[in-house]
Order: structure tokens, then C-alpha cells, then sequence
């Protein structure tokens, strides 16, 4: 048993769940998880407000620590796992991240309403409104930005896979699911967050699960 736990929602829903989660996967640190469903959302609120009065997924629990929100979980990781090096090690290249990870956090609301994350989708041809379009078009000149300036021989945003990348990790599944239209080397780098072990395991979880979010299949 880890001292490290992770509070999670669905699977094949959960956004936000997925970037912590992805990333200690993928770095190798070792947690235990515990998944609220959605399904009844009395019952989530229920459950998850045991673990934060926020009543939202994720949440790490750590000793007696309570963390909570994606991001601030991100950074907590780093900083008591300095040599997984979940941030870049180069100063620009760290504050990069840093200022691409806030953006996702904040912003791209088009694409966060009209691509809802579910891994049961695959469409193809999905219509997008310009909104959507202007979100996909700046998401992908970040990343483009980041690997051109930062990325080197390695296959993620800064090289090797970092927190940004998982940050981002909904956003490349959402935009797999619904067919974005992208140009080559996006989908090179959308390919190799697909591939990794981390997502592939998850991506099986969520397609086994049996609980399903109404207003999210229409």
C-alpha cells in the first residue's frame, strides 16, 4: 500500500482526474486510487465530500495532507518527487510549461463544452464551430511552439513526458475522439501520448466501465 492516494471520477468522463493521474503513471510513482462514479450525483457529492470540501475529482491524499485540483496536484508531485523531473529542468523551458499548463487550466471553455471527454466516442467529420476551431488552432500552436523550441529528439512537448503533457492529455484524447483535424506532426505528437503505457492503461479502465453519464452520450 502507497501513502500516496489518488480520488478519481469515470474513467472514460474524467478530464481532470486523468492529468495527475497520467502523469505519476507515467514517471513511475507509485499510488493507490480510489474511483467515485458520476453516475448519481447525490452519491459523488456525497462520497467526494468526504476527501475536500470542494466536492470535485481529483484529490491527493498524502500523510495527512489533502491536495486538491489537477494543477496544484502537478505541482505538489514535483515537489516532493524532484528526480522524476515532472517539470523541465531547463529554467525557459520550465516556466514554458509552466505558462502553457496555466492556460490549459484556465481557458479553451469552446473545446472543454463542445468535445466533452468520452472514450466510448469515435466520430469522424464532427462539425466545429468557430469558437471551437479558435481554441484548436491556438492548442496546437502551443504545443507546435513547445516542441519546436523545447522538444529536441523526444516525442513530448519539452523531450521527455512532463506535467505539461499531461495537462494537455485530455485535450489529445478529445481530439482523437472527434476527429480534429490536424496536421502531421500534431498528430505525431497527439500518437505518442496515445501510446504510452500510462493512457493505454486508463483508456482500457474507461472502456470497461459500465457507468454512463446521460447528458455526456447524446
Amino acid at each position: 500500500m502507497s501513502d500516496l492516494k489518488l480520488i478519481i471520477g469515470n474513467k472514460n468522463y474524467s478530464s481532470w482526474s486523468l492529468r495527475p493521474w497520467i502523469a505519476m503513471k507515467q514517471s513511475g510513482i507509485e499510488f493507490d486510487e480510489e474511483l467515485i462514479p458520476f453516475h448519481d450525483m447525490d452519491i459523488f457529492h456525497e462520497n467526494i465530500a468526504r476527501y475536500s470540501g470542494a466536492r470535485r475529482v481529483p484529490v491527493l491524499l498524502h500523510q495527512k495532507r489533502v491536495i486538491w485540483d489537477s494543477l496544484s496536484i502537478l505541482e505538489y508531485l514535483a515537489e516532493i518527487f524532484p528526480r522524476q523531473n515532472l517539470w523541465p529542468q531547463d529554467q525557459s523551458a520550465r516556466s514554458h510549461a509552466r505558462s502553457i499548463s496555466a492556460e490549459m487550466h484556465s481557458g479553451f471553455n469552446a473545446v472543454r463544452s463542445a468535445l466533452p471527454m468520452n472514450l466510448h466516442r469515435s466520430l469522424e467529420n464532427y462539425p466545429l464551430s468557430e469558437d471551437v476551431q479558435a481554441d484548436v488552432a491556438r492548442i496546437t500552436a502551443v504545443w507546435r511552439e513547445a516542441r519546436n523550441s523545447f522538444g529536441g529528439d523526444g516525442a513530448f512537448l519539452y523531450g521527455a513526458f512532463s506535467n505539461a503533457d499531461a495537462m494537455y492529455a485530455p485535450v489529445v484524447s478529445r481530439f482523437h475522439t472527434y476527429g480534429v483535424p490536424v496536421e502531421a506532426d500534431i498528430r505525431t505528437y497527439m500518437d505518442a501520448v496515445l501510446d504510452t503505457d500510462a493512457f493505454q492503461e486508463w483508456q482500457h479502465d474507461g472502456l470497461k466501465e459500465t457507468w454512463f453519464v446521460e447528458e455526456d452520450e447524446v
